[in-house]
C-alpha cells in the first residue's frame, strides 16, 4: 500500500442552512483521503428534506483529484434526482482548471465568487 493511501484526509467541510439553500464549505484537499470525509458529511445532508439549492463553497479547496471530481458528478446526480439546484460557489485556481481540463465546467452551474452563487439562491423565489 503506497503512502498516499495511508495519508490523514486534509479536508475540512462545515455547513449551515440559508433561507432556501443548504451551504458546504470545503477547504483543503479533495482527493482520494478526503472522499469519505465529504461523503459522511453529505450522508447527513441527503437526510435532510430536500432544499431548492445546495452550494458548494470550493474557494478554499487547493487540490482535487479525479475521484473528488468523481465525487462533484454524484453531487450534481443526486441532487438533479432530488430537483435541488448545485450550485458551485468560489470556484478559481485549481477548481477552474480542473473542471476545465476535465469538460465539466458546463455540466455545474459554477461562480467564481461565493456571494454570487449565495445571491442566486436567496432571490429565488
Amino acid at each position: 500500500m503506497s503512502s498516499e493511501a495511508n495519508r490523514k484526509p486534509t479536508l475540512s467541510v462545515t455547513s449551515g442552512l440559508s433561507r432556501n439553500a443548504i451551504i458546504m464549505r470545503l477547504e483543503g484537499e479533495l482527493d482520494v483521503n478526503a472522499v469519505p470525509v465529504l461523503r459522511e458529511h453529505l450522508q447527513r445532508i441527503w437526510e435532510l428534506p430536500p432544499q431548492p439549492f445546495l452550494i458548494l463553497d470550493l474557494g478554499g479547496v487547493a487540490f482535487c483529484d479525479s475521484l473528488g471530481m468523481s465525487e462533484l458528478v454524484s453531487v450534481l446526480q443526486r441532487c438533479e434526482a432530488r430537483g435541488t439546484r448545485l450550485l458551485l460557489g468560489g470556484v478559481h485556481g485549481v477548481m477552474a482548471r480542473v473542471l476545465s481540463i476535465t469538460g465539466l465546467r458546463h455540466a455545474f452551474e459554477v461562480f467564481a465568487k461565493f456571494d454570487d452563487a449565495l445571491r442566486l439562491a436567496v432571490a429565488a423565489p
